[in-house]
């Protein structure tokens, strides 16, 4: 988790997470490879969009504090 995700309030990953999912663990047994939904293909896809939004936005903040400093004439 990054600082950014602890400090925003606009932007929430527990709208996106849902309650309900089944994160057991698979068993030497279980061979077969599982298929994802289009839920979860969904919740893929928003989640990347999330993570591409905030390094667009860091790096925005990175450029601000790293930037030359302005010439006085």
């Amino acid at each position: 988790m990054l600082l950014m995700e602890l400090m925003s309030t606009e932007k929430s990953v527990e709208n996106i997470e849902k309650p309900y999912q089944d994160n057991t663990a698979l068993r030497l047994t279980d061979t077969r490879k599982t298929r994802l939904t289009f839920e979860q293909l969904s919740k893929l896809r928003k989640l990347a969009d999330l993570k591409s939004a905030e390094y667009q936005e860091s790096l925005k903040d990175i450029r601000r504090q790293f930037a030359p400093a302005p010439v006085n004439t």
